[in-house]
């Protein structure tokens, strides 16, 4: 492999196309008009424009991406996470164009991309499913039916679904025509695909997600887990590995079924397996997402691999060096999406020019990024500018990293969750570890937060102006 293309944008353009450059490869980016300026264009060895900013007619254009591929050359695709990276279409058409898909088969892709034909393929495994239908519910007396069984509070979920879209909370049986229906609704306008099963809901839930990588001969290991239940919208927001809820016997057995999951559809390069688990302890398989995690840095910072690096590798035909008893966490890490929002507002998306970027530096900061000075953040993708990562020798320390790191990241022209990362990493629950998926909704309140930003600055001008009428007072002036 000698040249990639990388079909995608942002932040994991940019990241894909350091290590290739480390090992050697020659790196094509695509881009969209809104993107002609963009730091991933820019760091790449060659750029191919895909056409206009909507993604429906650039990053989503299959045909484009491929072609663009044939015109410099480019052996392989790396499709990066979103756009196309679970698109199983696109990775067939890739092959057939005789072009390597840095990724896993289109088997792979669309066995765990449906949620109920991925709980079908484990079942046989031992793996813990949670209480729930095993086929899609289209009658809406069945699925109340269903529900009354498996007993309420229940979640109707889109099979097709991710990200909290086509999901809708029934707590009671009054209830549950009406959002079955919205969850139909929602699945088909969001995934073209209007089926929807049910689940018993998890009170408490706690988001943990297992690394994994397999090669083409079989062999394969889990990388540890990350924790992710800090989310607003079903969207995750800061992730640390390791978890603080899960000691080395859940870990061992989390990850023996995190392997299993894979091997339930002969994974082949980076996967992430899902799990949510309840206030007990008790764990449950929730999905697997069939390429690399957003937040994969974390991971790479306490073990010391480059996850690009080994789907590169498995890409080629390479077999995995790793061996499980191998793998072992090197003290803590915490990751901060930096999304475009205000959380003030809802987290409505923040607009704007890139007045200040500023990024932190130091041993065991790294922040990864697809944006300058200067910038526009564009309105037709992902919020998200940026990833702040922190490395340290324990969780107390690593916390406090994350605190410094944020203090030295300055962004102005548009709102970030920048301040809402301190918030977090100040709250008690999340310093005992005991936080779950319901975090913001459960302590974040943008009122209060304002309140106390201005009672801060009140605070700070008293204190300031107090300062400086003491120092007026002590001047002596000239006779």
């Amino acid at each position: 492999m000698k040249k990639l293309l990388i079909a995608n944008r942002g932040e994991i353009a940019v990241r894909i196309m350091r290590t290739a450059k480390r090992m050697g490869i020659k790196t094509v980016a695509v881009y969209s008009d809104a993107d002609k300026n963009a730091l991933h264009v820019k760091t790449a060895d060659e750029a191919i424009h895909i056409g206009p900013p909507a993604s429906s007619e650039s990053y989503l254009v299959q045909g484009k991406i491929i072609e663009a591929a044939k015109i410099t050359g480019a052996e392989a695709i790396h499709p990066g996470y979103g756009f196309l990276s679970e698109n199983a279409s696109f990775a067939i058409k890739v092959r057939e164009n005789g072009l390597i898909f840095v990724g896993p088969s289109d088997h792979a892709i669309t066995l765990m991309g449906s949620k109920l034909a991925s709980k079908d393929a484990v079942k046989n495994y031992g793996i813990p499913l949670v209480p729930g239908t095993d086929h899609a519910i289209n009658d809406v007396q069945e699925g109340k039916k269903r529900a009354i069984e498996i007993g309420f509070p229940v979640l109707v979920k889109a099979s097709a679904g991710g990200g909290g879209k086509g999901m809708k909370l029934v707590d009671k049986e009054e209830n549950f025509e009406e959002q079955f229906q919205l969850a139909k609704n929602e699945a088909l306008s969001s995934f073209g695909d209007d089926d929807v099963f049910i689940e018993k809901y998890i009170g408490s839930p706690r988001h943990i997600e297992f690394q994994v990588l397999f090669d083409k001969h079989g062999n394969g290991v889990h990388v540890l887990e990350r924790e992710c239940s800090i989310q607003r919208r079903h969207q995750k927001v800061i992730e640390e590995t390791p978890s603080p809820k899960v000691d080395q016997a859940l870990r061992e057995a989390m990850g023996r079924d995190a392997v299993k999951v894979a091997e339930s559809c002969n994974y082949e390069g980076a996967g992430t397996v899902e799990f949510i688990m309840d206030d007990k302890g008790k764990y449950y398989f929730l999905e697997m997402n069939t390429r690399l995690q957003v937040e994969h840095p974390i991971t790479e910072m306490i073990t010391g691999l480059d996850l690009v690096e080994w789907q590169i590798r498995v890409a080629r035909g390479e077999k995995l060096t790793l061996y499980q008893e191998d793998i072992t966490a090197n003290g803590h890490a915490i990751e901060l999406r930096i999304y475009a929002e205000d959380p003030m507002n809802n987290f409505l998306p923040s607009i704007g020019t890139l007045e200040k970027f500023q990024i932190p530096q130091g041993d065991g900061v790294r922040v990864d990024t697809g944006f300058e000075e200067g910038d526009e953040i564009p309105i037709y993708y992902d919020p998200m500018i940026a990833k702040l990562a922190v490395h340290g020798i324990n969780r107390p320390l690593a916390i406090k990293k994350m605190h410094r790191a944020m203090n030295d990241f300055h962004i102005e022209g548009i709102k970030s969750t920048i301040e809402f990362g301190h918030y977090v990493l100040d709250h008690p629950e999340f310093e005992s570890g005991h936080y779950d998926t319901h975090f913001v909704g459960n302590y974040w309140n943008a009122d209060d937060q304002s309140q106390e930003t201005n009672d801060a600055q009140k605070v700070a001008a008293f204190l300031a102006a107090h300062h400086w009428k003491s120092h007026i007072n002590a001047i002596k002036l000239p006779a």
